[in-house]
Formats: structure tokens, sequence, C-alpha cells
């Protein structure tokens, strides 16, 4: 029997390989939620995932879900809501109204019975993503009714890579109008692709693929540069994830 790996505060993450097939992915449990912490997670192809009731579980599934952006499937009735200009869509202008909106949103049931209002996204994560945002790392795209919030996602860039963790909609497709966005401004920036971590019907509806744990990883090392040898955030990172406008 495989034995979970516990990390401690400032002990680095087993490799990726060590993960389990069952439940497929889970790494390690420990460790925090520190900026540092979650930034050398995403940057290794590793993120949380947690109830309140569970230790802190970070993971790193095979087979990964991606979407590259030349592959992203606009429906016929979504690309009717882009032509009708009904909405304004920006880029990190209200991250932090995100990222409460999703954790509040009705989740189906494991069991697809019902709804619930348990959450994955603890106020403790809540906390750390807001703090990541803070520090130009963790992003978020807003879809606007006038000055009504009525759609939404949030995630973590990694050089070219954006990371996705949860989207929501309070009007019909407003969550995939964000999409729309993100994938234009990033195409727009010549950046990579993103990362839905595991697979799923509606993800491929999409566009997404499943890729190898090997191949993923492989991928974002490619494409990773979000620091400059100063420590600092690069100037290009920077420009990609710019406050602006994106209403595609």
């Amino acid at each position: 029997m495989l034995a979970l790996h516990y990390i401690e505060n400032d002990a680095p993450f087993p490799a990726v390989h060590e993960a389990l097939a069952e439940p497929n992915g889970l790494l390690a449990f420990g460790g925090d939620l520190s900026p540092q912490r979650l930034f050398s997670a995403y940057s290794q192809g590793i993120f949380p995932w947690f109830s309140d009731d569970e230790p802190l579980l970070w993971w790193s599934p095979d087979p990964r879900a991606i979407i590259e952006l030349d592959d992203f499937c606009v429906s016929k009735s979504l690309k009717k809501l882009v032509r009708q200009r009904k909405y304004t869509v920006t880029l990190n202008h209200a991250f932090d109204k995100v990222i409460d909106t999703c954790s509040a949103i009705p989740r189906v049931t494991q069991s697809g019975s019902g709804t619930s209002n348990e959450t994955w996204i603890t106020d403790d994560m809540k906390a750390a993503y807001s703090q990541l945002h803070g520090l130009g790392i963790a992003h978020s795209v807003e879809v606007w009714e006038n000055e009504q919030l009525v759609g939404g996602l949030y995630g973590v860039g990694i050089g070219k890579v954006y990371c996705g963790e949860s989207m929501f909609h309070k009007k019909s497709n407003a969550s995939k109008l964000a999409m729309v966005a993100l994938v234009e401004h990033m195409r727009s920036q010549n950046m990579a692709f993103i990362d839905c971590q595991l697979p799923t019907d509606h993800l491929a509806s999409l566009g997404a693929c499943a890729v190898t744990r090997e191949d993923f990883i492989k991928k974002l090392n490619e494409n990773n540069q979000t620091v400059a040898t100063n420590g600092e955030l690069c100037s290009e990172y920077l420009e990609h994830w710019r406050p602006r406008v994106i209403t595609p």
C-alpha cells in the first residue's frame, strides 16, 4: 500500500509522478495556503482541493484536461450572444466578488439528486487566492450587465498558462461568455493554453482534450516564465494580466 505524503509548512512537494492512481492524482496533505506554497504548487502542475472537514489536500491528476486556444469551441447560441453585445466583460476588475460568488453558487450533489451549499472554496481558500491576486498571480474575468455582476471565473496565471479554478453564471451563458473573452484575450497576448484540471463532458464540449500528466507538465514547463531573475514578475506577464475591458 502506498502511503500518502505529508508535507510540513516549509517542505517541498513530492514529485508529481508519486500521486495516487485512486483517488486519481491525490499527491499529499498538509502544508499551508501561503502565496509561496500556492505559486510553487501551480508551477509544478499541482493544485489544492479539499472541504472544510478535510485536511489540506494537494492533487496532480492523470490525465489532465486542457483547452488549446485554437481548439476552443463556440456554439451558435454563444456566437449569437457575443454579437448582441449585451454584456461588458472585464479582466481583473472584481476578483473578490467573483470568488465570493463562485463559493456561494449551489452545486450539484455527488449523487446528482439535488443541490448543496457545500463548497470547496472555503474561507481560507478565498483569503489565500485574494492574497495571490493582490500579488498579481491570481486573475478574474467578470461579466457585467450594467453595474450587476452576472458571470465570471477565476484562476491562476503561470507564465503563458491560465489555470482555471471556478466559474459562475447568474444569466444564461454568462460564464461561457467569460471563457470566450478569456480565450480571445489570451490569443491576443500570444499565450499558450488553459488548464482545466479534470476532464468532463462539459469541458469537452468547449474543446478541452485530455493529455497525460507527463505531457501536461512538459507543456507547463515550456510556458511557465512568470518571475524574472530579480524575483519580480516579468513585464510580459504583467502586461498579459493588466486590468482592462476584454468584451469579445
